[in-house]
């Protein structure tokens, strides 16, 4: 509606300054032309809003101007008080502030919204953090955000998953990203970009030297791009695998990333078939803990790998041998 993007404009122009028109119509996603004939409407109405045209040119208000308008709607507000996860502002140090910002947000509102937003941080919760994660290890952000925020270069040691020494690197922080309830920061290594679980940063040193960004690139923009690099990754094992229905809905919490494509199922059959991706062979065998509610059906190599797995566990949970049994290194007779 035009009035919601008149005050979108306005409250721009109040936190931003001279905006150019183009970047107005692209965040309002309408025209330039529609931009300056809001410009107008603006300025008919009393607000001291003026367009600079040229090279360096931009919608401006004028010097000092202020509105403590919120123009917030009944949804805006209550979708301010649907928090994220419990512990993404606490790992940032911001649980105070959250609180203390969202109180002032509560006391601009308009007065009829604010029972409904009250209500809302009552009755919606989100949880972000997955079913039957332990504690996961201690994440120290600190360093990494000081570094994010002063655009400055980070030397890391870092470990990766399944080596025993951490690695150095030299860093260009876009920024932190809070994924499913893990944090990770976004930098360029060598005008690359990388992805680092923080909870592997050994340690972190703040360097003298101003960050090396690829120009035009922010923080969404190299995330959109890492994003993809994991998603679609090139293709690993298929294996085809029979779910037993009474553990179905347990199967897909745990395994449902490994979805090739949706399961055919018809309502009846004790089974449902299903075809699962995997990184390497070894992956399969978080398939295990299922014990005789999944089995794998194809192919032949992944069958005898998850076999291999059940037999060293039964091997290991088995009878012990009696002395001076065969195997059990005694001597014979």
């Amino acid at each position: 509606m035009k009035s919601d993007r008149l005050l979108s404009i306005l409250l721009l122009l109040q936190t931003r300054g001279r905006v150019p028109a183009h970047e107005l119509a692209e965040r309002l996603e309408v025209s330039v032309r529609t931009i300056y004939r809001d410009v107008e409407a603006l300025s008919a109405s009393g607000v001291p809003v003026y367009a600079e045209r040229g090279r360096h040119g931009g919608i401006e208000l004028l010097a000092g101007f202020r509105t403590d308008v919120t123009g917030l709607t009944a949804d805006e507000s209550r979708a301010l008080f649907i928090l994220a996860a419990e512990g993404t502002h606490a790992a940032l140090g911001l649980d105070a502030a959250l609180g203390s910002a969202l109180r002032k947000v509560m006391a601009a509102l308009p007065e009829p919204h604010r029972p409904a937003a009250e209500l809302t941080s009552r009755r919606i919760l989100v949880d972000a953090s997955r079913w039957m994660r332990g504690p996961g290890p201690a994440v120290d952000l600190e360093t990494l955000q000081d570094a994010v925020f002063a655009d400055r270069r980070l030397r890391l040691r870092y470990r990766h998953g399944g080596d025993a020494e951490p690695k150095s690197y030299t860093v260009d922080p876009y920024g932190l990203v809070s994924k499913a309830g893990v944090w990770y920061l976004v930098a360029d290594r060598r005008g690359e970009p990388r992805l680092f679980r923080a909870d592997r940063v050994r340690s972190a040193t703040l360097t003298d030297a101003p960050v090396r960004r690829r120009p035009g690139v922010d923080l969404a923009d190299a995330w959109a791009a890492l994003k993809r690099q994991v998603e679609e990754r090139p293709g690993g094992i298929v294996v085809t695998a029979r779910v037993r229905r009474a553990r179905f809905d347990q199967f897909l919490r745990i395994n449902g990333n490994t979805l090739v494509e949706q399961p055919a199922d018809d309502g009846t059959s004790e089974w449902i078939t299903v075809r699962l991706e995997f990184g390497h062979p070894g992956s399969t065998k978080m398939l295990l803990p299922f014990t005789d509610h999944v089995e794998v059906l194809s192919p032949p190599e992944i069958r005898a790998e998850l076999a291999r797995g059940a037999a060293a566990v039964t091997a290991l949970y088995g009878p012990p041998e009696e002395p001076g049994s065969a195997g059990s290194g005694s001597a014979r007779p």
